[in-house]
């Protein structure tokens, strides 16, 4: 068994030769329509990762996906929470047009764990799971969904997965000893977790899923989704090695360990794609849904250099590592500064999949950024609002980055390039770039019966 981790015995003249051979191949080859397995990780914050400037958490194998492929410095997550992210994950429109665009709405529906306004994504919502199917994907998804709850409209099995397995509803996401999961539409029950009984955690459950799921498809073009529940409090986990014996606080353990345990995972899942020799025909995708729950001050410094943390608009709450990984095709070890977004997935995976995406999309393929042809991404805007604590907007272009706090608020404006953690509010200096950005964030939203914003709507 090929064991993931570097071969330190490979000689430096062979890695050399090596790598002549695949920069040629990856300029070269024509690709064919991949494999694709998205892996999200859940309030994994930007600094969280070796190859991101972490030194305490450990991260090799994710660290190695970087080192062979490429790290993206500029990526943006769909919003700075789960629900309202992942609906632009999966529709390819930011929060001014997707249908979910926060954890709770107005209206929608009553949620498993009890919470009113859980609201599912619509029958007329295409996912990029559909789209992928009309291009013969074989679809499956592990872990937490959050955009429709049993016998809605926004059920996974209804919004184009063949296979689901895993949490609908997020609160109850938050323990990772639940007495049931679903399996397609059924409940999946874990009795050895009733009464408050630790059996199972379903972390490891869902890496299951996917080895079996590469295992079964592994003959067919498959798109592969792993939503993965950690980091996420509540802090819960077999053991914290390898950081048991640490003089950190019990949560701090349960943190690094979290991430350490999905980083064996992502390990495994390279493993299996080597094993059943299907790794050169697929593109992995890593990130998380949103930026830190704790910025971990002085431990693990989770935003890094960012200001904020989930709930924030500014840079912590939604800027997310985001690592790309197709072996002979995207050249290795690359850091690209393109800025670019969530909205942008569904776009991008249908121009790999040769696929037709809807036209009701905001977001732009990066196919050609991925394969190393020119594309101007620079100048477009990247959007996002979002509703908790008051309705607050965001805006991206180029290096200048807006931000309205509330409705009547002055706009701050922040030179991302030469100000990256957001500390010196520029916009009395740069009046004419306020008026654009303004004028970006007024026109950049539909009204929304679930989210609405009495004094714009």
């Amino acid at each position: 068994m090929k064991n993931y981790l570097p071969n330190l015995r490979t000689s430096l003249s062979l890695c050399f030769s090596l790598a002549l051979v695949f920069a040629s191949f990856s300029q070269n080859r024509s690709p064919d329509r991949p494999n694709i397995i998205f892996i999200m990780a859940d309030d994994m914050g930007y600094g969280d990762l070796g190859c991101y400037g972490q030194t305490v958490i450990q991260t090799p194998n994710i660290d190695r996906m970087a080192a062979e492929g490429v790290r993206f410095t500029d990526c943006y997550a769909g919003s700075t929470v789960c629900a309202p992210s992942r609906s632009v994950l999966m529709t390819g429109q930011h929060t001014g047009h997707t249908t979910v665009r926060g954890n709770f709405g107005k209206f929608g529906v009553t949620g498993l764990a009890g919470g009113e306004g859980r609201v599912p994504l619509e029958e007329n919502d295409v996912t990029v799971a559909e789209v992928l199917k009309t291009a013969g994907y074989t679809t499956g998804m592990s872990g937490k969904w959050g955009l429709g709850e049993p016998n809605t409209s926004g059920h996974p099995n209804d919004q184009g997965f063949d296979e689901w397995f895993g949490y609908l509803n997020q609160r109850r996401a938050h323990t990772y000893y639940p007495d049931f999961i679903w399996k397609n539409r059924e409940k999946f029950d874990l009795p050895e977790n009733r009464d408050g009984k630790q059996g199972t955690y379903t972390h490891d459950l869902f890496t299951e899923f996917a080895l079996d799921f590469l295992d079964r498809h592994q003959n067919e073009t498959f798109f592969l989704y792993l939503p993965y529940t950690v980091p996420h409090s509540r802090y819960e986990i077999p053991d914290t090695a390898p950081y048991s014996n640490e003089n950190w606080t019990d949560d701090e353990k349960v943190h690094a360990a979290m991430i350490t345990r999905l980083d064996r995972d992502v390990g495994r899942l390279f493993q299996s794609l080597d094993e059943l020799e299907i790794d050169e025909r697929t593109i992995v995708f890593f990130c998380s849904d949103n930026g830190a729950a704790e910025r971990w001050e002085n431990r693990f410094d989770s935003s890094g250099s960012l200001r904020g943390r989930k709930r924030d608009m500014y840079e912590g709450g939604i800027r997310t590592p985001m690592i790309v990984r197709w072996p002979g095709v995207l050249s290795a070890n690359q850091t690209s500064t393109v800025p670019w977004y969530f909205a942008d997935v569904l776009p991008t995976l249908a121009e790999l999949g040769k696929a037709t995406a809807p036209s009701n999309i905001d977001g732009i393929s990066i196919a050609p950024t991925l394969l190393g042809k020119p594309q101007n991404l620079e100048n477009r805007p990247m959007y996002w609002e979002f509703f908790e604590g008051g309705f607050q907007q965001a805006v991206r272009k180029g290096k200048w980055k807006a931000i309205r706090s509330a409705v009547g608020e002055p706009l701050q404006l922040y030179n991302l390039k030469r100000d990256l953690s957001e500390e010196n509010d520029i916009a009395a200096k740069h009046p004419k770039i306020v008026r654009e950005m303004e004028s970006i964030l007024n026109a950049a939203r539909t009204p929304s019966r679930n989210w609405p914003v009495e004094s714009l709507d």
